[in-house]
């Protein structure tokens, strides 16, 4: 018997199937990154989520963290004052707090993107930012593909380096 661990593969999703207007495309994206990134922390031990495996400290935790607090900046208002430590989860924060926290965070901004008719309108946000319109949803929407996307990518390399797991 092999003292190899043994890999896991999970089944690929396949992109989402979504309406045709330019919104239900990019939401339809979007939803299925986030659920993606998600994802990945399945089953994932405590410390080992916490585990830097790349020397730039990144780890699977700290990834979500960090979505969080971009969808709660893009759509909600939040204003970030150190993007950097965003990137660390609080030591008293379970894998279940931050996965939580981030699906939270998605039903609110899905709750506000639903009253966005217009893609070329400002979001609405909760806590506007005096002074400031927010950006386009079409903006908001594509930046935030960009974003989950990215750290999807990361997120499915160190999760092959935890346990060998892959897939969407």
């Amino acid at each position: 018997m092999s003292s190899t661990p043994r890999r896991e593969r999970r089944s690929d999703s396949p992109p989402p199937r979504t309406g045709n207007s330019e919104a239900e495309v990019l939401r339809g994206f979007l939803d299925y990154l986030r659920n993606s990134v998600a994802a990945k922390l399945d089953g994932v031990p405590e410390q080992q989520a916490r585990t830097a495996a790349v020397p730039s400290g990144t780890n699977l935790l700290g990834l979500l963290n960090h979505l969080t607090f971009v969808e709660r900046s893009m759509f909600l208002g939040d204003q970030v004052g150190d993007w950097q430590a965003t990137f660390q989860a609080a030591p008293e924060d379970s894998v279940a707090d931050v996965v939580a926290r981030y699906r939270e965070t998605v039903e609110r901004a899905n709750a506000i993107l639903d009253g966005c008719t217009d893609p070329g309108a400002p979001v609405t946000r909760l806590r506007p930012q005096p002074g400031r319109s927010g950006p386009s949803v079409r903006w908001a929407l594509t930046h935030m593909i960009e974003e989950t996307g990215r750290h999807a990518g990361h997120a499915d390399i160190l999760r092959e380096l935890i346990d060998g797991s892959t897939g969407r």
